[in-house]
């Protein structure tokens, strides 16, 4: 895999903290945009919640103001989708969820980032690179390279993760030690502690997971393709989503589901994860972004019982990767501004500050930090998950809306219709196919 260092400069560099505290007067980089006032768009999600926080602090050391318009991400998918076909548009900077990358690349409504890091005048020179999360940065912020979603010799970057996610595995502690149970370690284990707790504690569910129809069962059956050894296409773009992996992955989010907390067929991320904070499941494997209302009291019944371990490994460890980045749009006004906006969020220092207010890091030393560590020990967790955080494990491609689409309606069926999974898989590779060849992507065979 290329490194960001080498996409961004091609040379080595070392990063630390952009935006450390500059004299009275907001003097250096940040002296010509001082006075400035930056419109950003975000999602209503934790971590940009937590961003909230230090804004402050990043206009107290620059002069810049920053006006931040949140929305729930679908509907600020829908104001982007707006806003980035203007000539002249009302965002310096947008927080986009990742499968929008291919869509917003493709239109050409996102700034390459490397002149920004070209220029000596912006880019810190202890911004450290290195320091991001790999996985992170190639699903979320590369696009041109590899399968033209993947970091590749013709990769570019045009986003930088802020707000990422990968899943783990959260656990009642106390459920387990009392029956004996081990925590789960592979697939096997996975889907026998899921139905084995239904028959020792009558009323609780296995697992709280994602299942209602459309982009959840979708999300929730990607989860356990890519570990079970699956992908939804070849190197050549054929589907091979129906393959003894795919019905694998699908027959186990069934049994997942069969075996998991009453409503579980029509459960998003929220209703998953409410389940599991008010007891009714004994495991949630979803996004780490989950873990900090768990833990609060006021809000969840299983603070402080509950554990955290690695995604299972089937045929392999994959994590999933997702969540948001951070962008600045084509037509934005203040470029160079919003540069340094985004430049000190993902610095070393702005990742430590939002992952103390309870934002999820982008960076590896932050995850390595003893101060976050301490208030958050779920964190080394978190940190040694993201060693199997796979970017590949949905493909970012134009044509993917529709083709998620299907595979969470179609999956729906399985959950709720008894449809068979290889039938189903079947059905959604033929159609897979066709978008495939109507986009254009057999051209060349």
């Amino acid at each position: 895999m290329l490194s960001l260092k080498s996409i961004l400069t091609g040379t080595a560099v070392s990063v630390s903290m952009a935006g450390v505290a500059v004299a009275d007067g907001h003097g250096g980089p940040y002296a010509p945009y001082d006075g400035t006032t930056l419109v950003i768009n975000v999602p209503a999600h934790p971590h940009y919640n937590a961003m909230m926080k230090i804004l402050p602090e990043f206009t107290k050391e620059t002069g810049i103001e920053v006006e931040v318009d949140q929305l729930q991400y679908l509907k600020m998918r829908e104001k982007q989708t707006l806003e980035l076909t203007k000539s002249r548009g009302d965002y310096d900077m947008i927080a986009y969820v990742v499968f929008s990358k291919a869509d917003y690349v493709f239109a050409d409504q996102l700034e390459n980032l490397a002149r920004f890091f070209m220029d000596p005048k912006l880019a810190d020179p202890s911004y450290d690179a290195e320091d991001l999360i790999d996985g992170y940065v190639a699903n979320i912020g590369i696009a041109g390279g590899f399968k033209g979603y993947l970091p590749g010799a013709t990769g570019s970057l045009f986003g930088i993760p802020y707000g990422s996610e990968t899943s783990v595995l959260a656990y009642r502690k106390d459920i387990f030690e009392k029956h004996g149970i081990d925590v789960p370690q592979n697939y096997d284990q996975l889907l026998d502690a899921a139905c084995k707790i239904p028959e020792v504690e009558p009323g609780m569910g296995g697992m709280a997971s994602r299942a209602a129809s459309g982009h959840q069962a979708s999300h929730a059956f990607l989860l356990h393709l890519a570990p079970l050894g699956g992908r939804v296409f070849d190197d050549s773009w054929e589907p091979i989503i129906n393959n003894e992996a795919g019905v694998a992955a699908a027959n186990a989010l069934k049994t997942i589901v069969d075996c998991g907390p009453e409503g579980s067929q029509t459960f998003g991320p929220a209703e998953a994860a409410a389940a599991f904070s008010q007891g009714q499941a004994a495991m949630f494997m979803d996004s780490i972004a989950f873990a900090a209302g768990f833990e609060d009291p006021s809000k969840s019944k299983v603070a402080g019982k509950v554990g955290y371990a690695l995604h299972p490994e089937g045929v392999r460890r994959g994590s999933q990767t997702g969540g948001f980045g951070i962008a600045i749009p084509k037509n934005a006004q203040n470029k160079e501004a919003a540069f340094l906006l985004m430049q000190w969020l993902t610095s070393k220092r702005g990742d430590l500050l939002v992952a103390m207010a309870g934002g999820n890091p982008s960076r590896f030393s932050t995850y390595q930090d003893p101060g976050l560590n301490e208030k958050y020990p779920y964190s080394a967790t978190f940190g040694e998950a993201l060693k199997y955080a796979d970017p590949d494990w949905r493909p970012i491609i134009p044509t993917w809306g529709k083709i998620n689409a299907d595979i969470g309606t179609t999956m729906s069926q399985v959950l709720t219709e008894g449809l068979d999974p290889q039938e189903a898989l079947n059905g959604v590779a033929e159609r897979a196919r066709a978008i495939m060849d109507e986009a254009g992507y057999y051209t060349w065979q």
